[in-house]
């Protein structure tokens, strides 16, 4: 049997993940070889990633590591994907999904929660959909930019560099950081929607390889791929990608599905929110419904907030 190759990011969150993939196939007897690949987001880090090309600057380079034949499987953080996919690729597998949320970290967890911020205080964020929601809540705030790992960003703010930082709460529970910020405090989904996908890893092979399809839907959560499906078809309806400041977030428990969803102004001044409950026993019929939220959204006042964001702040760079 051939050696399994896993294309992944070098970061040590990425290799965590990459290790969530590989750990159940070697488990089934098959040799597994981790392959790392730098991406554009990675090597660049002193540009915000809407300057450095926006959507799918964390992915492109695996995806073509596959389409290469240099690797078999690429993983992927589900929040990190375009909804705009090759062709020939097939996302085969969505692992059983960490808890979505974001979450807010300082020294000690000294600030537990938004309202617990001091006026002008800096909080770092590379994510322009969480700086616009925390200016919604906190536009007495200073938002800074803050790039790197994971790891990186949770040492700026111990080193003083920023007084707190917000961050997906999956990302530090994987890397077991959570410990060193006393914690941090977990942001409620109405307040901080997340981005279509977070905390959901995606194992993603070629279209035509029957056999790696095959490994790949061993590991496939239904659940949690029902939920990034429903975020994911919710996202491509708004028109926006993984940039724009837009937040969904679709919670399946038993027969229903609970959707709480955002689109904001960069700035805070501005957003359109609405929440749905609807049927999670049928995948086409919850697709639909997600697409009736966002087409819900957009006469509301969303088509106006994308068409502004890629009308200044994507031209503008």
């Amino acid at each position: 049997m051939q050696t399994i190759r896993i294309a992944t990011r070098a970061s040590r969150l990425a290799l965590i993940q990459a290790r969530a993939v590989a750990t159940p196939l070697e488990a089934l007897g098959r040799s597994v070889e981790i392959v790392t690949v730098s991406t554009r987001g990675d090597r660049v880090t002193d540009r915000s990633l809407v300057q450095i090309g926006g959507d799918g600057v964390f992915v492109k380079e695996l995806e073509a590591a596959l389409l290469d034949g240099r690797a078999d499987v690429a993983v992927h953080s589900m929040k990190d994907l375009p909804t705009d996919e090759p062709a020939e690729l097939l996302n085969a597998a969505v692992l059983e999904r960490e808890d979505p949320r974001d979450v807010l970290i300082s020294m000690d967890n000294a600030y537990r929660g938004l309202a617990a911020l001091p006026a002008s205080a800096v909080v770092g964020t590379s994510s322009l959909r969480r700086q616009a929601l925390l200016l919604v809540d906190r536009p007495d705030v200073e938002v800074r930019d803050i790039r790197g790992n994971v790891d990186t960003r949770v040492r700026k703010v111990l080193e003083g560099e920023f007084d707190a930082a917000i961050l997906a709460l999956a990302g530090l529970r994987r890397a077991g950081l959570l410990e060193t910020v006393g914690g941090g405090t977990p942001l409620a989904l109405d307040l901080m929607t997340p981005p279509a996908g977070q905390g959901a890893i995606c194992a993603q092979c070629r279209k035509g390889d029957g056999e790696m399809t095959s490994l790949l839907k061993g590991l496939d959560h239904p659940q949690s791929a029902l939920e990034v499906t429903i975020e994911r078809a919710f996202l491509r309806r708004m028109g926006g990608g993984c940039l724009v400041p837009i937040g969904v977030n679709a919670a399946v428990r038993g027969p229903d599905c609970t959707i709480e969803a955002v689109v904001a102004a960069v700035d805070g001044s501005s957003t359109v929110r609405r929440s749905a409950r609807v049927a999670a026993d049928d995948e086409v019929s919850a697709v639909a419904a997600a697409e009736s939220l966002a087409d819900e959204m957009l006469k509301a006042g969303g088509r106006a907030l994308v068409d502004l964001f890629r009308s200044t702040v994507v031209k503008s760079t």
